[in-house]
């Protein structure tokens, strides 16, 4: 297949794009971001990838700003060759989800079938997925190296280039794979079908031999379950006639204890009558007609008045002295002092004065210090003199004024008590006559003479109260509060409960004249009962016993059926899984001697490549059968090289002739076009130029189109594409003028 022309709309930079291309080698050169890898993407998507994708990437492909309804198209105008003839065709896609459309047209037919569609672009190109052309025919330059990609994919591709036809190994060894497993898996939670059945086997096995045991130990349970059921009757017979002695023990005892509580009840209910008649009796002897709260509330206020009349006669039993001691006499005035000190400090100052503006008639001579050499002049002597003085003197008014406030103060005070004191006498006089009136006021209410006739009448009535408080008390304890009226009755009706239990228990006869019968019975009841529970628990057990036998004949040999037909199953589930791993393992043999071939076959193609493009540096190539992984022969060493140790644009160069001898490999007579994004980049001019010189031999065979930013390969291109780069800009930003302005400095500056 040789693509003659590429049309894209809304596919990244390019809104609307249309390239002629060659049959041979085409060069598309434009600078970065111009849509160079675009190109690549979109013949890859026109190619392999159906228009009813609704993968994310194909929203990311769209040119920026466009709405829904303008979504990616490609179309592509292309020739395939065959023995006789060029036959030409087109597939136009456009991808748009669900509603996604495909046009191909090839050899008269068209087909519109997103499906059938790409089954045929893959039968022309022989490329049978994305996955699977970005692994082998696209090529950018970051990826030479990846020759793993679908692996699984790659196999087959590779094993049907030698056999002729694809047989899908990879999902054929997945099936053996997932079929051994679900066979031979040991795991409890997820066992396999073997140990399914070997459980089933062993299970129905051992529940036949089970159940030919229970049959024979059915009839020996059976005959152990009627002399249990017998034992049991007679246990029970025993067990009813204690039980009846028992209950008329324990009549015998309730009517006697019945009989003590009727006998307590009467005595208490006597007892009460007694009480109630001496409340009822001192209930109208009080000593006071007043009530005790009352009569205590005016003691109470009696007392205090009497407390109150003993102070204030107290108080007012003597006369009010007022006596005051003065220790000091009347301070001096300070006003004299503080102006004499003031006079003097001004006279110092006026003298210092007039000697240095020279008023006084004659200076003054100075006296020197002995010793020091210094002069000290009268007049400083007699102001400085006088300064002093004067300070002294403001000291001593200053205490005297602080003196004179202080007699002041305590004058007054001495004053204030003195008047105090006198209007204080006359206030406890009247007081004294008004609590006296109050005292006599009380008495007359309460109709007695004095404080002590009444201490003794409220404590004559307390006593009584006392007395009444606790026989109630005592009332209350014996019948709670009952009514006094109801206690007569109560009394009688306990007295006639007595004669009624004495009459029963003369009925139950000597059992009920037995000191300790119920503890005797109880204790032979407990021993009848255990003796019952004994004989029900060998009951039950043997009962249990027949009920767990309880296996025929016809449900053994169910058992035993399953369990042959689980031995068969078992066998035919073991030959399978042998037959299933004796596949796969042909099918690893297979496979080894494919992939064997193939590396044979790529490195055969290889060294021819490497040969000219490295002018025969490297000329022997090994590839490895088990990871692909490809050595070369180095003269230096003298041995071989893994090519990851070789430098960057050595070792793209090594991958791009596997690349190409894979592409020849797998696709048989096949020719997809060769996809190249700047494998070359990292070359220089002299190894590109050769590696060049090998696609133009390839183009012979292969359609390549070249995507590159140089013009190095223009020369050697049957037809070179440019595209222009993008041309927008961005706003201008502050950074830029300042930017400008340390160019222009350094410019001016000559640095």
């Amino acid at each position: 297949m040789r693509i003659r022309r590429l049309q894209l709309r809304n596919i990244r930079q390019h809104a609307d794009l249309d390239l002629t291309l060659a049959p041979g080698l085409t060069v598309v050169r434009g600078p970065n971001e111009s849509g160079k890898t675009t190109l690549q993407r979109a013949i890859e998507l026109a190619l392999t990838r159906r228009v009813t994708s609704g993968s994310q990437d194909l929203d990311l492909i769209r040119t920026w700003g466009l709405t829904d309804e303008e979504r990616p198209w490609v179309r592509l105008e292309f020739e395939q060759e065959y023995d006789d003839e060029v036959r030409p065709g087109s597939v136009e896609k456009a991808f748009r989800g669900q509603k996604g459309t495909v046009r191909l047209e090839h050899d008269g037919e068209v087909v519109t079938d997103p499906a059938l569609a790409d089954q045929v672009l893959a039968e022309l190109s022989g490329i049978p997925s994305e996955a699977f052309f970005r692994s082998t025919a696209s090529v950018r330059h970051h990826e030479l190296d990846g020759l793993a990609r679908d692996e699984a994919a790659l196999r087959d591709r590779l094993q049907a280039s030698i056999s002729g036809a694809d047989r899908g190994t990879s999902r054929a060894r997945r099936k053996l794979e997932r079929a051994i497993f679900e066979l031979n898996t040991k795991g409890d939670k997820n066992p396999g079908r073997i140990k399914v059945v070997e459980a089933t086997l062993a299970t129905e096995g051992a529940a036949a031999r089970n159940g030919e045991v229970a049959l024979a130990q059915l009839e020996r349970d059976r005959d152990a379950l009627a002399e249990a059921r017998e034992s049991r009757s007679m246990a029970e017979a025993e067990l009813a006639e204690r039980r009846a002695l028992l209950e008329k023990a324990r009549m015998a005892e309730r009517l006697s204890a019945e009989r003590d509580r009727a006998a307590e009840r009467f005595e208490r209910y006597r007892t009460a009558v007694e009480v109630s008649t001496q409340i009822e009796s001192l209930e109208g002897t009080h000593p006071s007609q007043t009530g005790l709260p009352a009569l205590r509330e005016a003691a109470g206020r009696l007392r205090l008045t009497d407390v109150r009349i003993r102070e204030l006669r107290a108080a007012l039993a003597g006369e009010v002295e007022v006596h005051f001691d003065v220790k000091e006499p009347q301070p001096r005035a300070w006003r004299p002092t503080a102006i004499t000190a003031i006079v003097l400090i001004l006279v110092a100052v006026l003298i210092v004065a007039a000697d240095q503006v020279r008023l006084l008639p004659a200076r003054l001579p100075s006296i020197a210090l002995t010793g020091t050499g210094i002069d000290v002049p009268v007049v400083g002597l007699i102001a400085g003199l006088l300064v002093v003085i004067g300070a002294g003197l403001a000291l001593v008014g200053r205490r005297q004024r602080v003196r004179a406030l202080d007699f002041r103060r305590t004058t007054d005070l001495r004053s204030q008590e003195i008047e105090r004191r006198l209007r204080g006498r006359s206030a406890m006089e009247q007081e004294l006559q008004m609590e006296e009136v109050s005292l006599t006021n009380q008495l007359a209410a309460v109709e007695l003479p004095d404080l002590a006739a009444v201490e003794a009448l409220v404590e004559a009535e307390e006593a009584h109260i006392a007395t009444i408080l606790q026989l109630r008390a005592q009332l209350e304890g014996l019948v709670g509060r009952e009514p006094t009226e109801t206690l007569p009755a109560l009394r009688d009706q306990a007295a006639l409960e007595i004669e009624q239990k004495s009459g029963a228990l003369e009925e139950l006869g000597p059992i009920a004249r037995e000191p300790r019968a119920r503890e005797r019975l109880e204790v032979e009841v407990t021993d009848s009962e255990r003796a019952v529970n004994s004989a029900r628990d060998a009951e039950a057990q043997a009962r249990a016993r027949v009920e767990q036998n309880a296996v025929d004949a016809e449900e053994v040999a169910v058992h035993a059926e399953r369990a042959a037909a689980a031995s068969e199953q078992l066998a035919a589930l073991q030959r399978r899984s042998r037959i299933y791993e004796g596949t796969l393992k042909a099918i690893d043999t297979a496979e080894r001697a494919t992939i064997r071939t193939a590396t044979r076959y790529l490195e055969a193609h290889m060294h021819a490549n490497l040969d000219l493009i490295t002018a025969g540096r490297y000329r022997r190539v090994e590839v490895d059968d088990q990871d692909l992984a490809i050595r070369v022969f180095a003269p230096e060493l003298n041995d071989w090289v893994d090519v990851s140790t070789l430098s960057q644009g050595t070792l793209d160069v090594v991958y791009l002739a596997a690349r190409i001898g894979l592409v020849r490999l797998v696709t048989g007579d096949r020719r997809p076009p060769l996809l190249l994004d700047d494998p070359f980049v990292t070359l220089d001019d002299v190894r590109a130029g050769r590696a060049l010189e090998l696609l133009k031999g390839i183009s012979r065979d292969f359609q390549v189109i070249y995507l590159t930013t140089s013009d190095r390969y223009d020369a050697r291109a049957d037809a070179v594409c440019v595209l222009d780069g993008p041309t927008a800009v961005g706003p201008p930003h502050e950074s830029d003028e300042i930017a400008a302005a340390f160019a222009a400095a350094l410019e001016a500056t000559g640095s």
